[in-house]
C-alpha cells in the first residue's frame, strides 16, 4: 500500500490480530486532553463542531450525534413515530440493535431475507416481506460490511407503500453510492432515505469510544431527534405552552425554566467523545483508502484458496468503505467446522468473528413471530467468517492471515 499512516506504536510483544480495532494517533489524544481541560465535559462546543463536520462529510443538512448506534436507531424510531401498532421491515442479517431498538419503542418487526452472496436485502426480498406482512410503516435497510445494495429499487418500493426509509449505515461511513444515472453520493446524504444512522464504535471506520449519529435533510425530524436524545426537554421559549410558569411579569422567559415535550431518554454524547470524533473524522478518507487497499490485497490472495474460500460478491451500485472483510467458506468441503477454524486461527494469533447470526432465529424473536424460513440469510450465515481488517494492518498481516487459512483448511 502506498498510503502513509502515522500511528501510536504498540508494544512489540503485541502480535495478535483482532478482527477489528481502532487507530488512535497523537492528535486524537491531544484533542481529548484539550476537552478534558475545557469548561465542558458533556454537551458543549465539541458536539456542535462534530455535528457540522459530519453533515458536511456525508453531504446532508443535519447531523445529530448521540451516545451510540443503538441509541441512534431508537431515536430514529421515535422521530418517525414508529411505536405501538406499527410494523418495520428489517433484514435478517444485521446486528440485534437494528431490530431491537425500534422494537423497544413498540414497533413489531418483519424480517426480510437477504442475498446469500452479499448479506444485503434485495428489492425482491423486501417485496416478499411486504407480501407476508401487508402494510408496513417503515423499512430499516442495512448497508452490510461497507456495501450498499439497490437503494433506488428499495426506495421505490418503500415510497409506493407509503412507508418511511431508514438507512442503517453503521457499517458504511465513507461508502459512495452510484445511482442508475451515474450520479455519485455519500451514504448518509439521504438522497433516497428519510434518515441514516451511524455508529462510531472502536471497530468502525472512525472511533469515538462509543458514539452514534443520525443524519437527515428534514428540519422537523432533526428537531425531534434533538429532543429525543435529551429527556424530551424544551428550552426554547418559543415552544413554551405554560405561559404563567414560563415567563415573568415582563414576559421574559424565566432563565431556569424548561418544559417536557414527551418523556425521552438521555442519549447525549459528551464533548470528550466528540473531540475524538472530530479528529477521527478528519482522517476518514485516509482510513477508507487503507481499508480498500487491504481488501484488494485480500481479494488477490484469496483467489488461491478458491473454491473453498471466496470473497463476498460485489454490488454494482457502490464503492464501499470496507468495515469488515468477510469470506465465504465451504466448511463441509473443507472437512473442518467453523468453530474449529476459529479456534485454530486464534491459537495462531488471528482473531475472527461471524457477522451475523440471523436475527429471526434468535429465541426471543422466534418465540414472538414463530418459525420463519429465510434461505438466503441461513446460507449467508452458514459460510461467513470475518477476517482481520483495520487501517494499521499491513499487507504482510493480510498475507499472514491468508497463509494461516490455507494451512488450517489444508489448501
Amino acid at each position: 500500500m502506498n498510503v502513509a499512516l502515522k500511528r501510536v506504536e504498540l508494544p512489540s510483544k503485541v502480535s495478535f490480530l483482532p478482527y477489528g480495532r481502532q487507530v488512535i494517533e497523537e492528535d486524537d489524544i491531544a484533542a481529548v486532553t484539550d476537552a478534558l481541560r475545557s469548561d465542558f465535559l458533556t454537551t458543549g462546543p465539541c458536539v456542535t463542531r462534530f455535528e457540522g463536520a459530519l453533515a458536511n462529510a456525508v453531504g446532508t443538512k443535519h447531523a445529530v450525534v448521540c451516545a451510540n448506534g443503538t441509541a441512534a436507531l431508537h431515536m430514529a424510531a421515535r422521530a418517525l413515530d414508529l411505536g405501538p401498532g406499527t410494523k418495520i421491515v428489517v433484514p435478517a442479517i444485521t446486528f440485534l440493535a437494528t431490530a431491537s431498538a425500534p422494537h423497544l419503542n413498540g414497533a413489531e418487526i418483519v424480517f426480510a431475507d437477504v442475498d446469500p452472496t452479499t448479506g444485503l436485502m434485495r428489492a425482491s426480498d423486501l417485496a416478499e416481506a411486504l407480501q407476508r406482512a401487508g402494510n408496513v410503516d417503515a423499512v430499516f435497510n442495512v448497508h452490510l460490511n461497507g456495501q450498499c445494495g439497490a437503494l433506488e429499487d428499495i426506495a421505490e418500493i418503500v415510497r409506493d407503500c407509503g412507508a418511511k426509509l431508514v438507512d442503517d449505515a453503521c457499517h458504511a461511513l465513507g461508502t459512495t453510492y452510484v445511482s442508475r444515472a451515474g450520479e455519485i453520493s455519500q451514504i448518509g446524504s439521504n438522497g433516497f432515505a428519510d434518515l441514516s444512522v451511524f455508529s462510531f464504535h472502536p471497530v468502525k471506520t472512525i472511533a469515538m469510544g462509543e458514539g452514534g449519529a443520525i443524519t437527515t435533510n428534514d428540519p422537523l425530524i432533526a428537531k425531534r431527534l434533538r429532543l429525543s436524545r435529551s429527556h424530551g426537554l424544551i428550552r426554547d421559549p418559543a415552544g413554551f405552552e405554560n405561559v404563567a410558569d414560563a415567563f415573568d411579569g415582563d414576559q421574559k422567559a424565566n432563565p431556569w425554566y424548561y418544559e417536557l415535550a414527551r418523556p425521552e431518554f438521555n442519549w447525549r454524547a459528551s464533548d470528550i467523545q466528540c473531540a475524538l470524533g472530530f479528529t477521527q473524522l478528519a482522517k476518514l478518507n485516509r482510513f477508507v483508502a487503507l481499508r480498500r487497499a487491504l481488501a484488494v490485497r485480500y481479494d488477490t490472495l484469496i483467489q488461491g484458496l478458491a473454491p473453498i474460500v471466496r470473497p463476498l460478491a460485489r454490488t454494482r451500485s457502490c464503492l464501499p468503505a470496507w468495515h469488515l472483510y468477510v469470506v465465504r467458506i465451504d466448511f463441509e468441503a473443507a472437512g473442518l467446522s467453523r468453530a474449529e477454524l476459529v479456534r485454530s486461527l486464534a491459537a495462531d494469533g488471528i482473531g475472527t468473528q461471524v457477522h451475523y447470526f440471523p436475527i429471526h432465529r434468535q429465541p426471543y424473536y422466534r418465540e414472538r413471530y414463530g418459525e420463519l424460513s429465510l434461505s438466503g440469510a441461513d446460507a449467508y450465515y452458514k459460510c461467513a467468517l470475518s477476517l482481520p481488517l483495520f487501517p494499521s494492518m499491513t499487507e504482510d498481516d493480510v498475507a499472514r492471515v491468508v497463509s494461516a487459512l490455507a494451512t488450517h483448511l489444508k489448501l
